[in-house]
């Protein structure tokens, strides 16, 4: 590679700026002008802007990066062996275990030195828990606890795989078992339900009086959603009064429970500083990115349990990483090993076989239960079955499904034209916003968020014909046409808001939606309102708010974690490689009553063929035997 194939590079546009400078910097630090290096550098600063956690030199060995003409002048990536072997001579590339910018593996993974020491931390963290059994468990309380709570007897107890076996009870079992365990599963499958039980269980362990929970997720609508759950959880709960007190009910979002420092990336609790908690819940696990797991674990003392709620088919976090599906080995079936299956046979009774593609883990797949049974929709749901379709890769099948009409709680469009979409969609806007927008007058804000999630527009894409951006300028001005909202102010009542940057201040957070009304307390000037996790109603002047955008239409990737009643799921007219079966699987189930698509069919198949792959060394780290 030579200095002239850089520059073209750079004026071709594959990198951004900050790779460009990046890389400039790597050069001038090891005192060198190697191409190798400035590509390099380049690469794994792209990669990470991407969502990986590494560049994976094999993955990337001799392809082209640029075309010339007539086949001449291409510009390609070096080969593996001569470019690693020039990257390990560079003065800022180490070894793992050695502090150096970057960091290459034996496997040709090429790190920035703090996304490999998030994972190596972390890694380290689950492996030395997952070995180690919880010894302070008394067995017969526990076993009669199982019965009590699920509702269940342990006698003449059929065996077997299926519907014969509760999964939450092997869930609640797990979580007294292990200081460390993931429950997966997707929606209305009674995760929280299931903690709710598996904290009564805890508490009512000898030595447990004293417990400290801490109930934490990653957005403030995500803890609201875990708290309302626990508080509805409780009270059906077969256990003491005193038991039920001692299970809390507030929930924070992850920053402030760890205590985030404004203007900085640390947090107040560390390595050094524990978090004073003994059991931390963590919802939605599936959007937390690696480098805020990696915080949260290291912050946790030693003993303490650490209990990942979320679905590992859903999207990953925005931000670097797919932590959920790497922890759970996504798009593999591994069964418990025989001595925790025995141990599960000797206090509940349940004989699970061994469902396994492959060889047995390293002891983590005894720490992870993926929930199967769904309590949200019924065996005749089209939202299951072509979420189940989706999820398993099945284009033929969802496309069946969507098309025959045998659903009514699931419809599937041809995509109209970008000149035919406001037309098309206005009957669907108006019957989606027009009720919300009449009842904004109410004194009850929470009965106003209500209203706003029973329709939401998902998209895939922010720009372009059919992505959230030209959406909401398209959903404001039929409103407007309507006089349901005025538009040429840039504050209305009604106005939905969605906070795009964290404000460590103002506890307001990317992802957070708020909606813009009358403050009666206020001679009715207009505020932007945010429902806390406590349910308290929090309220700002809009001019205080950070970084922001109009949320009438919004991308499946920030809907994570939110449920509205229908659910209108917008495709492009082109594949791009953001579409993947975790975003159509994460669309789709978003909705409680009905989802709607409208998209191209080839498009569609393209996208359910395709999984998400962000490359990283967490699933080998924890999966290698």
């Amino acid at each position: 590679m030579k200095q002239e194939d850089l520059n073209r590079l750079y004026h071709g546009g594959l990198f951004s700026p900050l790779d460009i400078h990046f890389a400039g910097f790597m050069g001038r630090l090891a005192g060198s002008r190697s191409p190798e290096l400035w590509l390099a550098a380049a690469m794994v600063s792209h990669y990470t802007s991407q969502g990986h956690i590494c560049l994976d030199l094999t993955s990337v060995d001799g392809n082209r990066l640029l075309g010339g003409q007539d086949g001449k002048d291409r510009v390609v990536c070096p080969r593996l062996n001569d470019w690693c072997n020039k990257l390990r001579k560079s003065a800022v590339v180490g070894k793992p275990g050695e502090y150096a910018p970057l960091i290459l593996d034996d496997r040709s993974r090429l790190y920035l030195y703090r996304y490999w020491d998030y994972q190596e931390k972390l890694a380290d963290w689950i492996r030395r828990r997952v070995l180690e059994d919880e010894e302070d468990i008394d067995l017969t309380r526990l076993r009669e606890g199982l019965g009590r709570i699920f509702g269940a007897t342990f006698i003449s107890r059929p065996t077997g795989q299926g519907e014969a076996i509760d999964w939450q009870q092997v869930a609640a079992f797990t979580a007294l078992m292990k200081r460390f365990c993931v429950i997966s599963g997707g929606p209305g499958t009674g995760k929280t339900t299931t903690v709710v039980r598996i904290l009564a269980l805890i508490l009512e362990q000898p030595h447990s009086r004293k417990l400290r929970i801490a109930l934490a997720a990653p957005t403030g609508k995500a803890a609201a959603k875990l708290q309302e759950a626990i508080k509805r959880g409780k009270p059906g709960l077969h256990c003491s009064d005193r038991i039920k007190e001692a299970i809390p009910e507030e929930a924070s979002t992850l920053h402030r429970l760890l205590g985030s420092i404004p203007g900085s990336p640390y947090f107040r609790h560390h390595a050094r500083n524990f978090l004073p908690v003994d059991v931390a819940v963590v919802d939605e696990a599936s959007m937390v990115d690696l480098a805020l797991v990696s915080k949260l674990t290291q912050a946790l003392a030693p003993q303490a349990r650490l209990i990942l709620l979320g679905d590992k088919d859903q999207l990953a976090s925005v931000e670097a990483g797919a932590v959920l599906g790497d922890i759970c080995d996504t798009g593999h079936v591994h069964g418990f090993s025989r001595s925790f299956r025995n141990h599960l046979k000797e206090v509940t009774g349940y004989e699970i076989l061994v469902q396994s593609d492959g060889e047995e883990g390293s002891g983590i797949e005894d720490c992870i239960v993926q929930l199967r049974k769904t309590f949200r929709f019924g065996s005749e749901s089209g939202i299951r079955m072509v979420s189940q379709a989706v999820n398993a890769g099945d284009a033929d099948r969802s496309i069946t499904l969507l098309m025959g009409g045998r659903y009514r709680d699931i419809k599937w469009r041809n995509l109209p034209g970008p000149d035919g979409l406001p037309h098309i969609l206005k009957d669907k806007i108006l019957g989606g916003f027009k009720a919300y927008l009449e009842g904004r007058d109410t004194p009850d804000t929470l009965e106003v968020f209500q209203r706003f999630d029973r329709f939401r527009i998902l998209c895939a894409i922010r720009q372009g014909p059919y992505g959230v951006m030209a959406l909401n300028a398209l959903v404001e001005q039929i409103l407007e046409r309507e006089k349901l909202i005025e538009r040429q102010r840039r504050w209305y009542a009604g106005r939905p808001v969605l906070i795009t940057s964290n404000d460590y201040h103002l506890r307001l957070f990317n992802g957070d939606v708020g909606i813009i009304l009358p403050d009666t307390r206020a001679n009715d000037e207009l505020r932007a309102f945010f429902l806390a996790p406590d349910g308290a109603v929090r309220k700002f002047h809009p001019l205080r708010l950070p970084e922001h955008e109009t949320v009438y239409a919004m991308t499946v990737h920030k809907s994570q974690g939110s449920e509205f009643g229908r659910v209108l799921l917008l495709l492009p007219d082109r594949d791009v490689p953001i579409l993947t079966r975790e975003l159509i699987y994460t669309g789709i189930t978003r909705a409680k009553e009905r989802v709607e698509i409208w998209g191209d069919e080839a498009v569609f198949r393209a996208a359910t063929s395709r999984r998400i792959e962000r490359r990283s060394g967490l699933r080998d780290a924890l999966w290698a035997p």
